[in-house]
């Protein structure tokens, strides 16, 4: 694939950025390199490689949920800036 200013530019458009000159001569050189390091994975040989769905052959591995520990009511409020017995209390956010 040609890296070209053209290119530059459309990749610009479509982001809806502004590059300048010098960005622009950055982009390019970086594009080149990627560009440079996926054209050096396709020298691999492939053949007989399964692609890889997971990293490992587990799936949907979970534990028991269970009951560890319980806080005190008077615990729960202890940094609470507003509460009353049973609720923290909140600044309103929903206007009508």
């Amino acid at each position: 694939m040609n890296v070209n200013d053209i290119l530059i530019e459309k990749l610009a458009n479509l982001s809806r950025l502004e590059f300048g000159e010098e960005e622009k001569a950055e982009i390019k050189n970086d594009l080149e390199k990627m560009i440079g390091f996926i054209d050096k994975l396709n020298e691999l040989d492939t053949t007989g490689v399964e692609p890889l769905l997971h990293m490992s052959d587990n799936v949907n591995i979970f534990r028991k949920d269970e009951v560890t520990g319980e806080i005190s009511r008077k615990d729960v409020f202890k940094n609470a800036p507003l509460h009353d017995d049973a609720f923290f209390k909140v600044p309103k956010v929903i206007k009508k």
